[in-house]
């Protein structure tokens, strides 16, 4: 168990969460260099450390107390949690938030020349793939009978280097699977970032650092979530704006200097502001209409 006064925080070094998880340090006040390629970085203004390492290492280092945060995909969580069970290994985790990054999905793909019915099509079959374990726990369900085989990296060429009938990989727009003569057939398993904690035993200094981290990250999640809106509309129309904007909370409503038949309305959204919901506003008499984007929220 790492017994340091230092808070541990891996994430995956490079790759489609490595982005988007130092964003999100930063955006919660972190202040550390992440940019020079060190496996550990000092935060200089909180007892954090921010460990760099392959995404399929943060299970494990999560599992055995090494570190006491992690983010990683909840697919490699699954696939390293089955692992594990399947050597002996503890699997002792916890999920603290689901966060809005690194949404795809796992997905069983075909040539695209292949005629495909149903899941049957994959009996006495070889797949390809880097998740063994959520493959074969899915196929194992539906009373499938394959043969895996294991690749690392560039699944997607092992159906037309010979290796294989088929392949189970992740997919976010399946440009790649196009691009490889392939077409995805049946979705495994849907997967996105999740920040997990060890479940050995954490000091309580520690503990105190990890709630205030959750809050920031949830009013984070919630702002990106949030737009705030300004308006200008006739006092009687208030009802509808307020009806058609049904993601709102309860607005703000401030008189105008010299209009005593309009007002200005301010109000935070949690749903997603089309063109068309704008359009609506105008036709209810609606001007100065500003659709803004939030940094932070705290309820």
């Amino acid at each position: 168990m790492n017994n340091s006064n230092r808070l541990r925080i891996a994430i995956q070094k490079s790759g489609r969460l490595s982005d988007d998880s130092i964003k999100l340090l930063l955006l919660c006040g972190i202040k550390v260099n992440l940019e020079q390629q060190h496996l550990i970085s000092f935060s200089q203004n909180m007892p954090i450390e921010v460990m760099r390492v392959r995404d399929d290492d943060i299970p494990g280092l999560i599992m055995d107390g090494i570190v006491e945060l992690g983010i990683v995909g909840k697919n490699v969580l699954e696939e390293i949690a089955l692992s594990r069970q399947d050597q002996e290994k503890s699997i002792k985790y916890q999920i603290l938030k689901d966060l809005d990054f690194g949404i795809c999905r796992l997905s069983l793909s075909v040539p695209v020349d292949k005629n495909y019915f149903n899941l049957k099509c994959f009996n006495n079959t070889c797949i390809a793939t880097s998740y063994p374990y959520l493959l074969k726990k899915y196929l194992n369900k539906e009373k499938i009978q394959f043969s895996s085989f294991l690749l690392n990296g560039s699944v997607e060429v092992a159906p037309r280097a010979g290796l294989s009938d088929a392949i189970c990989d992740l997919v976010s727009t399946g440009g790649t699977l196009e691009t490889n003569g392939l077409r995805e057939v049946e979705v495994i398993y849907h997967s996105h970032a999740c920040l997990i904690s060890s479940s050995k035993d954490i000091s309580s200094f520690k503990k105190k650092i990890i709630e205030k981290l959750l809050v920031r990250i949830t009013g984070i999640i919630t702002a990106r979530e949030s737009k705030y809106i300004m308006l200008h509309i006739p006092i009687n129309k208030v009802k509808e704006v307020i009806s058609l904007l049904s993601g709102a909370e309860h607005p703000t409503i401030l008189n105008l200097v010299g209009d005593k038949n309009r007002v200005a309305m301010h109000m935070v959204s949690r749903e997603s502001i089309f063109w068309e919901t704008m359009e609506k506003l105008k036709i209810l008499g609606a001007s100065s209409i500003l659709v803004l984007p939030i940094e932070k929220m705290m309820e």
